[in-house]
Protein backbone atom coordinates (compact mmCIF):
# COMPACT_ATOMS: atom_id res chain seq x y z
CA UNK A 1 0.00 0.00 0.00
CA UNK A 2 1.17 3.25 -0.49
CA UNK A 3 -0.56 5.38 2.11
CA UNK A 4 -0.60 4.79 5.74
CA UNK A 5 -2.87 5.89 8.66
CA UNK A 6 -1.17 9.27 9.24
CA UNK A 7 -1.58 10.35 5.89
CA UNK A 8 1.76 11.12 4.89
CA UNK A 9 4.17 8.13 3.44
CA UNK A 10 7.77 7.73 3.50
CA UNK A 11 8.81 4.28 2.00
CA UNK A 12 12.72 3.57 1.76
CA UNK A 13 14.01 0.41 -0.83
CA UNK A 14 16.91 -0.88 -1.74
CA UNK A 15 18.72 1.39 -4.32
CA UNK A 16 19.53 -1.04 -6.77
CA UNK A 17 17.05 -3.09 -8.55
CA UNK A 18 16.17 -6.32 -7.12
CA UNK A 19 18.03 -9.89 -8.12
CA UNK A 20 16.29 -12.81 -10.52
CA UNK A 21 13.32 -12.59 -12.46
CA UNK A 22 12.80 -11.21 -15.46
CA UNK A 23 14.23 -7.94 -15.37
CA UNK A 24 14.71 -5.04 -17.47
CA UNK A 25 17.86 -3.48 -18.89
CA UNK A 26 18.88 -0.83 -16.12
CA UNK A 27 17.39 1.96 -19.25
CA UNK A 28 15.36 4.99 -17.56
CA UNK A 29 13.73 5.37 -20.56
CA UNK A 30 12.34 1.66 -20.41
CA UNK A 31 11.71 2.47 -16.61
CA UNK A 32 9.35 5.53 -17.53
CA UNK A 33 7.78 3.72 -20.63
CA UNK A 34 6.81 0.96 -18.17
CA UNK A 35 5.27 3.36 -15.58
CA UNK A 36 3.17 4.96 -18.26
CA UNK A 37 1.71 1.47 -19.37
CA UNK A 38 1.40 0.75 -15.82
CA UNK A 39 -0.69 4.27 -14.83
CA UNK A 40 -2.99 3.50 -18.45
CA UNK A 41 -3.90 -0.12 -16.98
CA UNK A 42 -5.54 2.18 -13.91
CA UNK A 43 -7.17 4.53 -16.66
CA UNK A 44 -5.09 7.49 -15.34
CA UNK A 45 -5.56 10.61 -17.11
CA UNK A 46 -3.73 13.45 -18.94
CA UNK A 47 -0.24 11.29 -19.16
CA UNK A 48 2.91 13.61 -19.89
CA UNK A 49 6.45 11.81 -20.36
CA UNK A 50 9.27 14.61 -19.73
CA UNK A 51 12.56 14.22 -20.67
CA UNK A 52 14.54 15.90 -18.11
CA UNK A 53 18.20 14.51 -19.48
CA UNK A 54 19.38 17.79 -20.90
CA UNK A 55 17.88 19.79 -18.19
CA UNK A 56 18.93 18.33 -14.80
CA UNK A 57 20.67 15.68 -12.61
CA UNK A 58 17.62 15.37 -10.46
CA UNK A 59 15.67 12.51 -12.85
CA UNK A 60 16.26 11.42 -16.50
CA UNK A 61 12.01 11.32 -16.93
CA UNK A 62 8.96 12.77 -15.21
CA UNK A 63 5.80 11.00 -16.26
CA UNK A 64 2.91 13.16 -14.65
CA UNK A 65 -0.47 11.90 -14.89
CA UNK A 66 -3.87 12.86 -12.99
CA UNK A 67 -6.00 10.69 -10.89
CA UNK A 68 -9.89 11.64 -10.40
CA UNK A 69 -10.14 11.01 -6.77
CA UNK A 70 -7.88 10.02 -3.73
CA UNK A 71 -9.00 6.07 -4.14
CA UNK A 72 -7.73 6.49 -7.86
CA UNK A 73 -4.37 8.33 -6.98
CA UNK A 74 -4.14 5.02 -4.47
CA UNK A 75 -4.79 2.48 -7.09
CA UNK A 76 -2.21 4.60 -9.55
CA UNK A 77 0.06 4.35 -6.95
CA UNK A 78 -0.07 0.67 -6.16
CA UNK A 79 -0.19 -0.56 -9.65
CA UNK A 80 3.17 0.94 -10.39
CA UNK A 81 5.12 0.29 -7.67
CA UNK A 82 3.50 -3.48 -7.37
CA UNK A 83 4.07 -3.18 -11.20
CA UNK A 84 7.63 -1.58 -11.05
CA UNK A 85 8.79 -4.34 -8.39
CA UNK A 86 8.13 -7.23 -10.44
CA UNK A 87 9.65 -6.05 -12.93
CA UNK A 88 12.96 -6.29 -10.29
CA UNK A 89 12.99 -1.88 -9.08
CA UNK A 90 10.92 -1.18 -6.54
CA UNK A 91 10.74 2.49 -5.58
CA UNK A 92 13.69 3.75 -3.63
CA UNK A 93 11.14 6.52 -2.05
CA UNK A 94 7.31 7.49 -2.00
CA UNK A 95 5.57 10.54 -1.07
CA UNK A 96 2.23 11.60 -0.38
CA UNK A 97 0.14 13.73 1.66
CA UNK A 98 -3.02 13.32 3.62
CA UNK A 99 -5.46 13.64 1.13
CA UNK A 100 -3.90 12.38 -1.90
CA UNK A 101 -3.55 15.14 -4.01
CA UNK A 102 -0.09 14.97 -5.07
CA UNK A 103 1.98 11.19 -4.77
CA UNK A 104 5.73 11.19 -5.73
CA UNK A 105 6.88 7.17 -6.27
CA UNK A 106 11.20 8.28 -6.58
CA UNK A 107 12.60 5.57 -8.80
CA UNK A 108 16.06 7.40 -8.85
CA UNK A 109 16.23 7.91 -12.39
CA UNK A 110 12.52 8.63 -13.26
CA UNK A 111 10.09 9.88 -10.54
CA UNK A 112 6.33 9.59 -11.53
CA UNK A 113 3.91 12.24 -10.33
CA UNK A 114 -0.12 11.46 -9.43
CA UNK A 115 -1.96 14.69 -8.98
CA UNK A 116 -5.62 15.32 -8.46
CA UNK A 117 -6.78 17.77 -11.35
CA UNK A 118 -6.73 20.99 -8.92
CA UNK A 119 -3.20 20.22 -7.41
CA UNK A 120 -1.91 19.43 -10.78
CA UNK A 121 -2.71 23.02 -12.29
CA UNK A 122 -1.79 24.45 -9.29
CA UNK A 123 1.62 23.09 -9.27
CA UNK A 124 1.96 22.77 -13.27
CA UNK A 125 4.99 20.90 -13.39
CA UNK A 126 4.64 21.31 -17.28
CA UNK A 127 5.17 24.80 -17.22
CA UNK A 128 8.26 24.98 -14.81
CA UNK A 129 10.24 22.45 -16.38
CA UNK A 130 8.98 23.95 -19.98
CA UNK A 131 12.60 23.49 -21.79
CA UNK A 132 11.82 19.55 -21.42
CA UNK A 133 10.74 17.15 -24.36
CA UNK A 134 7.31 16.17 -23.56
CA UNK A 135 5.60 13.50 -24.72
CA UNK A 136 1.83 13.66 -24.20
CA UNK A 137 0.43 9.91 -23.96
CA UNK A 138 -2.58 8.76 -25.79
CA UNK A 139 -4.83 6.70 -23.61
Amino acid sequence: MCWSSSGETSVTCPFSKTSGGDTLDNDSLQLADLSVQLLKSKKATDILKMDLRELTDIADYFVICTAESDLHAEALCDAVTEGMEKAGYPAWHIEGDADQSWVLIDFVDVVVHIFQRDTRQFYALERMWGDAKIEEVSP
